[in-house]
């Protein structure tokens, strides 16, 4: 018979990321947040390849990032209205950390798989931010999936992406929950 964990299946049933907007100083501390990103590396790592790697963005990187995603939005045409989204992140946050999906040659592991890993630390970091108290939220955004902006921004190398921004800081508001899915909608059982 298994040994159950309420606890940590209640904080899982329940969960609930933070709008980043509504993110606010204080910020974890250097080892506050080794601790968290030392919980983030522990997730599925089919050939323990270690297909990723974190890059935290403090406070005084945020400016440069956010005049950056405005000269980058401006290069590639964008409307003003995208180019405000893009750099609101940036604008509005105190600390974020940039999981990098690092792809590997291996002839065992494939490149999809590295990139569920890397989404898998993105989910287990925001957990474990959440788990400690402090407000999360996993961000993308148009800028994130910029290859310039990856590289002359961020230093990437052209085997790198980034996988998800994940700010942390201190919860100024609770979301109301959202709808959740139907179960018996997107559930199939089969025994045979």
């Amino acid at each position: 018979m298994p040994t159950p964990n309420p606890a940590a299946l209640d904080f899982l049933l329940t969960r609930r990321s933070r709008p980043a907007k509504t993110l606010a100083e204080p910020v974890p501390d250097r080892a506050t947040l080794e601790t968290l990103l030392r919980a983030a590396t522990r997730t599925p790592d089919h050939g323990k390849l270690e297909p990723w790697r974190f890059i935290v963005l403090g406070k005084g990187a945020m400016p440069r990032l956010a005049e950056a995603v405005q000269t980058r939005g401006e290069a590639i045409g964008l409307d003003p209205e995208q180019i405000t989204k893009g750099r609101s992140q940036f604008d509005q946050g105190h600390l974020a950390v940039a999981v990098i999906e690092v792809h590997k040659p291996s002839e065992k592991i494939p490149a999809l798989e590295q990139t569920y890993s890397a989404g898998a630390v993105c989910l287990a970091l925001l957990n474990a931010a959440l788990a400690a108290g402090w407000g999360a939220n996993w961000l993308s955004g148009w800028p994130s999936h910029d290859r310039e902006f990856m590289q002359a921004d961020l230093g990437l190398a052209d085997h790198e992406r980034i996988a998800g921004l994940i700010h942390i800081g201190t919860e100024t508001s609770a979301p109301p929950d959202r709808p959740r899915p139907d179960l018996s909608t997107i559930t199939e059982w089969v025994d045979a």
